[in-house]
């Protein structure tokens, strides 16, 4: 693995412990950040929309320019709202 690869995973991997920090920190998080996708899931710029709406209803921050952490985050939220979808 190059050095490179190494830093960015490292940035990633730092992004992600400040987030579930904050996650633990304020256990409603989680929820809004889903009921936020709920909210969003089927307009268009969804991504972009989801992001600003957590970064403006809770403790966390994404960017305008998602960093590596911020996609893979948006990323989970899509894929546990699949899963939710497939329950039902």
């Amino acid at each position: 693995m190059s050095s490179a690869e190494e830093s960015r995973q490292a940035r990633v991997i730092s992004e992600l412990s400040v987030f579930i920090k904050k996650v633990l920190s304020d256990p409603t998080v989680a929820s809004k950040c889903m009921e936020i996708a709920r909210r969003v899931k089927n307009e268009s710029d969804a991504d972009l929309k989801m992001a600003e709406a957590i970064s403006s209803e809770t403790i966390v921050r994404i960017p305008e320019n998602h960093s590596d952490a911020d996609k893979m985050f948006l990323n989970i939220i899509k894929d546990v709202l699949e899963d939710e979808s497939a329950l039902y």
